[in-house]
């Protein structure tokens, strides 16, 4: 639809930044298996040593067409209703209306669109996430992340999933599927990662980004970007990004003509998703169990 600008093409502007790209030339020949999907051993290996991997055509653009993208504009177009703060304006800014967003954001849309589940998406994402966790992978939560074209205020700051997430005794290995669903560049805002940095004995420690919870969700932590390698990873539509809940990442603002689409599915261990529900956590903005109450913030 017009009011949310949404196209395949890709950027006519390229944005310069002294980050390097992320190059996956090397990498093995992963790909679809009917409604599977084959990680190499290359990914593999890319994925233990960096924390993220850049995976090719999880879904292909007739499946886009027909599965993903109908259910996904109703939600942008506002005929699924979302209670409360699941639909909300991750840039923090205040008094907007949906149609005013920078950062359009559904949490949960798969729940509040029943219909949706068992698609060949959540399928593949189950298939990578059980060869890349380690198996018993499952979907613990889904959302839908657009930003606004020519939004300075769309950047997302560097943080940490696991951050986000409550202390568990089971294992909290996760797997975070981000699905491009715009041909996604620098100048839109692509994902950039420090690479290996699920590897630091300690997450970092982390802030909010407003001053309260009803200010913004989001959370941020310190990355010197003069000392650490950063990366940058573009991704083609229908491509995904999936990366480790300790991987330190971030993303650019959409400074282009256009808005930038993406859905991401978060897979986790069947007994940590159960430990989550029996605290009462389930990543629903709306819930009272969220990371202001489980961290000390300074």
């Amino acid at each position: 639809p017009a009011a949310h600008g949404y196209s395949t093409g890709s950027s006519r502007h390229p944005w310069r930044q002294h980050a390097a790209e992320v190059d996956m030339s090397t990498a093995g020949a992963s790909g679809i298996s009917g409604d599977s999907y084959t990680v190499s051993v290359a990914d593999r290996k890319y994925f233990e040593e960096n924390g993220f991997v850049l995976l090719k055509q999880v879904v292909t653009e007739q499946e886009l067409q027909t599965i993903i993208e109908p259910v996904y504009l109703k939600f942008m177009n506002g005929e699924v209703h979302v209670p409360g703060k699941d639909l909300c304006d991750m840039s923090g800014a205040h008094g907007r209306t949906p149609a005013e967003f920078s950062v359009y954001n559904v949490m949960l849309p798969r729940i509040y669109y029943p219909a949706w589940q068992g698609n060949v998406l959540e399928q593949r994402c189950k298939a990578i996430a059980d060869q890349l966790r380690g198996g018993d992978m499952h979907i613990d939560f889904d959302q839908i992340f657009a930003k606004r074209a020519s939004s300075a205020d769309s950047a997302f700051l560097w943080h940490q999933d696991a951050a986000y997430w409550p202390p568990l005794e089971s294992d909290t290995a996760a797997a975070n599927c981000w699905l491009a669903l715009s041909n996604v560049t620098k100048e839109n805002g692509c994902l950039r990662y420090v690479p290996g940095s699920h590897l630091e004995p300690q997450l970092r420690r982390h802030r909010p980004v407003g001053k309260t919870r009803e200010q913004s969700h989001a959370i941020c932590t310190d990355v010197d970007e003069s000392a650490e390698r950063v990366v940058d990873v573009p991704a083609a539509r229908g491509d995904v990004i999936l990366h480790h809940e300790r991987t330190l990442h971030c993303s650019y603002p959409n400074l282009s003509g256009e808005w930038r689409h993406a859905y991401i599915l978060n897979l986790r261990k069947a007994a940590c998703i159960a430990e989550e529900r029996a605290l009462g956590f389930n990543h629903s903005h709306n819930t009272q169990l969220n990371w202001d109450v489980f961290n000390k913030w300074s």
